[in-house]
């Protein structure tokens, strides 16, 4: 059989490539995903920060509300004590009528106020020390040398001034801390507590001007560094209240100072104060203050009580505001929480619609374009390369979509289309080319079929020079040769031989048919172990295919070598065998070659293979008849080729009814002598329908039998009675004397036994040929 070359290694460069770059690019999904989770954990982490910092100043703001609850009234009692104890100390050190029991209680009162002091600082967590803790410790340190000073002052050691300025440092000290409780962790808080401290250096000042004038002594004269600092403690008291205090305080706070302000206390506060400025005597070492100064005592006993008040409701106000504050800030970030999440939970579920939504419709783009790439648009094309027309639905349509989806499904559509009419037209170039070449193809045809009625005529005429015989034998063989590829040419264009045939062909007939039509068909061996005829219509299909086969089989098989053919019946039909001598294919090949048998191949593969057309053809006429053919390595080592010919193209025959007959023998072919008719080219239509055009060469049609001549033999037996060729000038001399006409009985031979004996004629014909050659070498 033909060896066809296996294609060389096909180059994965181009897989590599795509490979590689399939790897480097990121999947839609992903990216989808990627686009759903960096603005979730984005807004989460900021969720989280703000969370954060809502609980961070939320805890200061509980952590300065229990320190002010913990030590705001042990400090501001402890404030007060020493503030009393100052202006005590002061009039003791100026020589005062002060009495050792007055002194002692004051001092018992500041004991007792640093005694709760020290509890309440003691009461702190010491896993917390914040700046207030701090601030309350050095408080404390300060507080061990107050015992130190009291001592001084009993001893009247150390002078006056160092003692109050001791008592002055350590008040400072503790407003100071009452500075840290003014500093939150909010700005409306700490712009509603500084009034509260401003009014407690307001009374600090207040306080100062007490210590001054009571270090006036019963003379009622300070030294000049006291005067100014009674002046300078008079005129930051009024600054205080008018810049810090009074525009600052809430509408209660101001309320109440107001009333303060028009009692008759402040007013005597204002008068002495006028006073002690306005009315002093400048003496020899200091100022002498006038006698208005010593009703301070008492105006200042009615007084600070009432200014203590107003600075602990201020003091208790802002702490609520802090505790409501904090209150608010736990609210806000429990909603806030709350509405982050769901609003987490409602990107999540966007994000998550959307990617199951975009991923939707990719995978149906997806599984359409598939289904059209492998399903509709294959069958599309093989449809219009088998001429049939196609249905617009099938075809995939625009939707006018907007989306980016919408379009790419839309640009598939129009690319499909685009395809679909440029395999339209190549079918139209295709099935046109084809009609040309069945055209030219016919044409052809008809010269060739003249040519063998030529060369008939030349046998006939001169039939008795047996060298020239046997060249116009070669001659016509060479012919039927031509006329057998101009037939391929006309299958390979989709046209068809036609079959003049109008009764079934037993096989051993069939077989010996298209053995003729191979030039060495004196090689082949025809078999044929069923009795079964072929149907009229695929008679010359089936000769056609069966004789491509043999020529294969004898042109690549060694010239000494038989070509075995054998036909038999099987399960699915007629399976008909050939078998060479050839040289060994490797199963790839086979392979190959069994492919190219089962497909159509374009026009391109036709060219590159043109001198291999046989399997081409073999396969179109095996399409055409719904057979199956597979080559194979034979028990030989050469090749076979197995047609499976289906039942529905198969006739029983009767067997022969004469008792005794013998089998069918199966001798080498003749040399056919039937022409056949001119080449009509049927052109297949446009239209839709799957009809194959009726286009092809002529066939040689097989002569009439001839009467049969019975001679009855001298022992008086019947012969079976033998066909007679005409008009007879083609046989050898030795045959050439007429026979004594004598009558003809009614032939009742059945076409088998004619058949067969028609077989021994040309058997014997052919042996007689070939001792004429022999002889003439």
């Amino acid at each position: 059989m033909t060896a066809i070359d296996p294609d060389g290694p096909r180059p994965d460069g181009q897989r590599k490539t795509a490979r590689n770059r399939r790897r480097g690019v990121l999947r839609l999904r992903t990216l989808l995903i990627w686009l759903a989770v960096v603005p979730t954990v984005a807004m989460g982490a900021q969720v989280s920060l703000t969370a954060d910092r809502l609980l961070e100043q939320s805890a200061n703001l509980r952590e300065d509300v229990a320190d002010g609850e913990r030590i705001g009234a042990p400090l501001y009692g402890l404030m007060s004590a020493l503030q009393a104890e100052r202006s005590t100390t002061a009039a003791r050190w100026a020589g005062a009528p002060v009495s050792h029991a007055d002194l002692s209680a004051r001092r018992v009162a500041t004991d007792q106020a640093v005694a709760a002091f020290r509890r309440a600082a003691d009461s702190a967590d010491p896993e917390e020390d914040d700046r207030i803790d701090r601030h309350v410790r050095d408080a404390q340190k300060q507080l061990e040398q107050l015992g130190a000073y009291r001592e001084r002052t009993d001893v009247r050691s150390g002078g006056a001034d160092r003692t109050t300025a001791y008592y002055s440092g350590m008040i400072e000290r503790l407003i100071s801390i009452f500075g840290q409780f003014s500093d939150l962790d909010d700005a409306a808080l700490s712009q509603q507590s500084r009034p509260v401290l401003a009014l407690i250096e307001a009374k600090d000042l207040l306080a100062r001007e007490d210590a001054v004038l009571a270090s006036a002594g019963p003379s009622g004269k300070l030294s000049g560094a006291k005067f100014g600092e009674l002046t300078n403690a008079v005129g930051a008291h009024r600054y205080l209240y008018d810049s810090s205090i009074v525009p600052n305080l809430p509408e209660n706070g101001q309320q109440s100072l107001a009333r303060i302000e028009s009692s008759d206390v402040w007013k005597t506060k204002v008068r002495i104060e006028d006073a002690a400025l306005s009315d002093h005597q400048i003496v020899s070492g200091g100022v002498v203050l006038p006698q208005v100064v010593h009703g301070w005592p008492a105006m200042y006993e009615q007084l600070v009580p009432q200014l203590t008040a107003v600075s602990a409701d201020q003091l208790r106000a802002v702490l609520a505001s802090a505790e409501a504050t904090a209150d608010d800030l736990e609210m806000d970030l429990w909603w806030m929480v709350g509405g982050s999440a769901a609003a987490l939970l409602l990107v999540v579920a966007v994000a998550v619609f959307t990617t199951r939504t975009v991923l939707r419709r990719l995978a149906l783009l997806h599984e359409r374009t598939v289904t059209v790439a492998e399903e509709t648009l294959p069958e599309i094309v093989d449809r219009l390369q088998r001429g049939q027309g196609i249905d617009a639905d099938t075809l995939p349509t625009e939707s006018n979509e907007q989306d980016e989806v919408g379009r790419i499904s839309d640009a598939f559509a129009r690319s499909v289309a685009v395809s679909v009419d440029g395999h339209r037209q190549l079918a139209d170039e295709r099935r046109g080319f084809g009609m040309f070449a069945a055209g030219i193809a016919s044409r052809t045809g008809n010269l060739v079929s003249r040519q063998l009625g030529l060369t008939e005529e030349l046998q006939d005429t001169f039939g008795h020079d047996e060298a020239l015989l046997a060249e116009l034998m070669k001659s016509d063989q060479l012919t039927v040769g031509m006329r057998r590829q101009i037939e391929n040419l006309l299958i390979l264009a989709d046209g068809e031989i036609p079959d003049p045939h109008v009764e079934p062909m037993r096989v051993a007939d069939l077989l010996r048919e298209a053995a003729a039509e191979v030039e060495e068909f004196r090689r082949i061996e025809r078999i044929a172990l069923d009795e079964v005829s072929v149907e009229p219509r695929v008679i010359s299909a089936i000769s056609h295919l069966l004789a491509e086969l043999l020529d294969n089989a004898t042109r690549f098989s060694p010239p000494a070598s038989k070509v075995a053919i054998r036909a038999e019946l099987v399960t699915d039909g007629l399976s008909v065998e050939i078998e060479d001598r050839g040289p060994r294919v490797a199963a790839e090949r086979y392979e190959e070659m069994n492919g190219r048998l089962h497909a159509a191949p374009p026009y391109s593969v036709l060219a590159e293979n043109a001198h291999r057309l046989g399997l081409f053809v073999v396969g179109h006429l095996a399409d055409q008849l719904q057979a199956r053919v597979t080559l194979r390595r034979s028990t030989f080592g050469g090749t076979s080729a197995i047609v499976i010919i289906p039942a529905e193209h198969l006739v029983r025959s009767e067997p022969a009814s004469t008792p005794g007959a013998a089998a069918p023998r199966t001798p080498a072919p003749e040399r056919r002598d039937a022409r056949k008719p001119e080449l009509t080219l049927h052109p297949r239509p446009s239209a839709p329908a799957l009809a194959a055009t009726v286009a092809g060469l002529p066939r040689r049609q097989p002569s009439q039998a001839p009467a049969a001549v019975r001679t009855p033999p001298a022992d008086g037996a019947a012969p079976p009675p033998l066909p007679e060729r005409r008009p007879q000038t083609h046989i050898a001399q030795q045959l050439r004397e007429r026979r004594t006409s004598e009558p003809v009985s009614q032939d009742t031979a059945t076409p088998e036994e004619v058949a067969d004996a028609w077989a021994d004629y040309e058997q014997g014909t052919e042996t007689v040929e070939i001792e004429l050659r022999r002889d003439k070498s």
